[in-house]
């Protein structure tokens, strides 16, 4: 058995074709030592290279890549297992895009596949002869721009909000509060309130040891606290994001009509509020569920999809119903600046989600890098630690990106 990898990167230094066949002579050596075959393309500005081996071998090299300064914006297209090798008769082999024609490159690739024990050459279907054939086609490129994290700094602004007064000591949660942001225009979309326990402690504490109907009511009810905190905000045009389980919608009755009763006891309005639907549960009465969410929408509550992908209803769910904002889950945007399966996800989320006319959010946004693709792709509101931590019964001060002064 093998390990094959594909990445592709851009070119930090200039390279020429010629540097470039002198560049894979060389490595050929080396790779026919540690039983390393492959393809390297190169089209001027980027590199796509194919990589097949043992296991150990392969991350050995791979990381040696990752460190090598003449490339920049690896990305790791593919890893997986192959009984054969694909291109077994090279050690490696370079190949300028730039100089094919036609069928050149299926020629040369046919010339270099040995797939064993017969050699049944490259069928159209086969994964990497579709990456290898995009990238000579140029159908793919780079997004390319400003957003680049070498060009931005971060400034931290004080809260707009007002300060909160904990008003509840005996309350059985509290809540933390953290911004979802436009980081280019400088504007706070709306603040999530993020249950905590009574100490402090994560979500799990509040819920642990409820049998299903306690916990419902208890994420139903819980909410009154939430708004309570919100209402001495002074929100002005923000929004209040707060989670709800689906089912609390379903078993507990008229839990539209207490939530909205909830709201304005203390002032607010139900334009001003969005409930997040999360997907940590199925929804075993779509029906019932469906209707909670005509109601809340007639009284004028935006509703979102919370974790998207990491849960159980995903594209079903949005089949059925589209929510006012999709809020992607952090799962897959953790190092999605160089995934290329978490890319090709996130740029297809976002073509359906803008399709449909929805918003859509990333959520758990740590690194200038992460941040800097997602925006380049097009990502509208941005949710996570590198612009604010949730801040417990207030809200915290923002860290705004500003472009560098050339």
């Amino acid at each position: 058995m093998f390990t094959i990898l594909v990445y592709k990167s851009r070119v930090q230094i200039d390279m020429s074709a010629s540097d470039v066949y002198q560049l894979v002579k060389a490595a050929a050596v080396k790779n026919a030592n540690r039983d390393i075959s492959g393809v390297l393309l190169f089209d001027g500005d980027y590199f796509l290279q194919y990589l097949e081996g043992p296991d150990g071998e392969i991350r050995d090299l791979y990381n040696s890549i990752s460190m090598d300064s003449r490339h920049r914006k690896i990305v790791k297209l593919m890893e997986d297992q192959s009984p054969t090798r694909r291109f077994g008769v090279w050690y490696m082999h370079a190949i300028d895009v730039n100089t094919l024609h036609g069928d050149d490159l299926n020629e040369i690739l046919s010339q270099g596949a040995s797939f064993q024990p017969v050699n049944l050459g490259l069928p159209s279907h086969d994964r990497v002869l579709k990456m290898i054939t995009a990238f000579a086609s140029a159908s793919w490129t780079d997004n390319d721009s400003h957003f680049e994290p070498e060009n931005w700094e971060f400034q931290i602004k004080p809260s707009q909000f007002n300060a909160v007064v904990n008003t509840k000591n005996a309350a059985p949660c509290q809540f933390a509060f953290q911004p979802i942001l436009n980081p280019i225009s400088g504007e706070v979309s709306s603040i999530e309130a993020l249950i905590r326990s009574q100490s402090g402690g994560p979500p799990s504490d509040c819920f642990k040891g409820l049998s299903p109907e306690d916990l419902y009511l208890f994420d139903l009810e819980s909410k009154q606290y939430a708004f309570e905190l919100a209402s001495q905000m002074n929100l002005g045009k923000c929004k209040l994001s707060v989670n709800l389980l689906p089912m609390s919608l379903v078993r507990i009755p008229n839990a539209v009509e207490r939530l909205l009763s909830y709201i304005t006891d203390v002032g607010l309005v139900p334009q001003q509020v969005i409930v997040e639907i999360t997907e940590e549960e199925s929804i075993t009465n779509f029906e019932d569920f469906q209707s909670a969410l005509k109601s809340l929408r007639s009284a004028g509550i935006s509703v979102a999809i919370d974790d998207f992908g990491a849960g159980f209803a995903g594209l079903t769910l949005l089949s059925r119903f589209q929510p006012e904002k999709l809020k992607i889950d952090r799962q897959i945007i953790d190092g999605v600046h160089y995934d290329g399966p978490k890319q090709a996800i996130v740029k297809a989320i976002i073509e359906c989600a803008h399709s449909l006319g929805i918003t859509i959010i990333a959520e758990g946004v740590e690194t200038v890098e992460e941040w800097c693709w997602l925006q380049s792709v097009g990502v509208d509101l941005f949710q996570g630690y590198l612009f604010a931590r949730p801040k417990l019964n207030g809200t915290p001060d923002i860290q705004w990106p500003v472009l560098k002064q050339v």
